[in-house]
């Protein structure tokens, strides 16, 4: 009754003082709570109960139904949400552009639109509980494009986790398309894990993203193994760059798992701040089997997220510093970082975002010092950011984002403007 008591009593704070923020409805409906429970300025950025409830791997539930038996607790309803962005983009640059997504155009004046770049359907929650195990699930489908072998799933991970009382072991099994070996596990929303960062411009406000060629789209496979507790967490991944590897015996060949990640981060809070402080290493080889052959992950991180207040406004401070050393010869066209590189791949970010306007207007401001492993004399590659996001309700939000660069690897000043509608339902 105690446990259940100190939960209840968190949920109550964090409805109680959380502003609003776009989310996942799945969650929603899990928990019989507003979306403004776990999202600190707006989706998809964590607050302190946002990132409890992802850590303990989605199981808390509310008011919803159950059904119940004896090693038996599932939801009586399979939780589901829709998450939209649409993309309009201007990129004055003469190549593909350096922000999100793929840009095709026949002149530097074009704007280019995104439809549907990111449409997916999600299904989460319990999976199980039973004493102290419990089990929950994320699952995201991409409704707009297909990948080969696998035409609907776009993401997996299922945490398991075993409460020792002052520490839980987690396992979760995962697999992604996009996102990398940090999707089996994190809570940062600085972008150390691709989707769950505080600016749509996500290389040029985390350096982890910067450094991420993504070879063969991000595609990751892998068990991640967790031990954490309220001052912080240690994981340790092993992995491959491989997208459901073996998936129902049909053409998606299965590989071992020869990369690994290792990531620890302490989260300690001060003075009404909270904090996460870590770093990690991606290193090692492995087929991946969507590329068809070997791919190399080799990155090295540090990383600060600060979550507080300043001038009464809701505050999220990002730092971020990453390496990524030339890869091997033999694979260099299979980089998971610095893909053709010939000198070390470098940045460091420094972001901050202000809710101005409480539970509506959120502005940021970030800088990118980088160099992006080209030869020396024409590898600096600086960048300034903008941001903003307009909260129109709690589950659809306006967002500008503005970047120009700076450096010897800019022969003109190009600049990228994005403007996203995002909606989840």
């Amino acid at each position: 009754m105690k446990k259940v008591a100190l939960t209840l009593a968190a949920v109550a704070a964090a409805t109680a003082f959380a502003p609003e923020a776009s989310a996942l409805p799945a969650f929603a409906r899990q928990t019989g709570m507003a979306c403004n429970a776990c999202h600190q300025t707006h989706f998809p950025v964590l607050n302190s109960f946002g990132r409890a409830f992802k850590a303990a791997g989605y199981v808390m539930m509310g008011a919803q139904g159950k059904v119940e038996d004896e090693h038996l607790s599932i939801p009586d309803t399979m939780n589901a949400a829709i998450l939209l962005k649409y993309r309009a983009q201007h990129d004055t640059s003469a190549v593909v552009a350096p922000g999100e997504g793929v840009t095709v155009k026949t002149s530097a004046a074009e704007w280019q639109h995104q439809m549907g770049d990111e449409f997916s359907f999600f299904m989460a929650g319990r999976v199980a509980e039973s004493g102290n195990l419990t089990i929950g699930f994320l699952n995201e489908n991409n409704l707009a494009q297909g990948n080969a072998g696998m035409p609907l799933v776009a993401g997996l991970r299922l945490p398991i986790n075993y409460d020792l009382g002052a520490a839980k072991v987690t396992l979760v099994p995962f697999s992604t398309d996009a996102l990398g070996a940090a999707y089996g596990f994190e809570l940062s929303s600085g972008g150390v894990m691709r989707a769950n960062r505080w600016a749509e411009h996500r290389r040029e406000t985390s350096a982890v993203q910067y450094s991420a060629d993504q070879a063969g789209g991000g595609n990751a496979a892998g068990i991640a193994t967790v031990v954490q507790n309220d001052m912080g967490f240690i994981n340790y991944t092993k992995w491959s760059s491989s997208f459901f590897p073996g998936a129902n015996g049909g053409d998606v060949p299965s590989t071992n798992f020869g990369q690994t990640y290792v990531r620890a981060a302490w989260t300690p809070s001060f003075a009404d701040w909270a904090l996460i402080i870590g770093g990690g290493q991606e290193s090692g080889s492995s087929f991946g089997n969507l590329v068809g052959g070997l791919v190399e992950a080799n990155q090295t991180f540090f990383d600060v997220q600060a979550h507080g207040e300043v001038a009464g406004m809701q505050t999220g401070i990002y730092l971020q510093n990453a390496k990524a050393p030339v890869c091997a010869v033999a694979i260099a066209a299979n980089c998971v970082h610095n893909k053709a590189g010939v000198t070390d791949r470098t940045a460091t970010t420094l972001g901050a975002e202000f809710q101005v306007i409480p539970h509506a207007l959120n502005l940021g401001l970030a800088y990118r010092q980088a160099s992006n492993g080209k030869a020396a004399g024409a590898n600096g590659d600086n960048a300034v950011t903008v941001t903003a996001v307009y909260d129109l309700v709690q589950n659809v939000a306006a967002v500008v984002n503005f970047s120009q660069y700076s450096g010897d690897a800019h022969v003109n000043t190009d600049q990228l403007t994005t403007l996203m509608l995002e909606a989840s339902w």
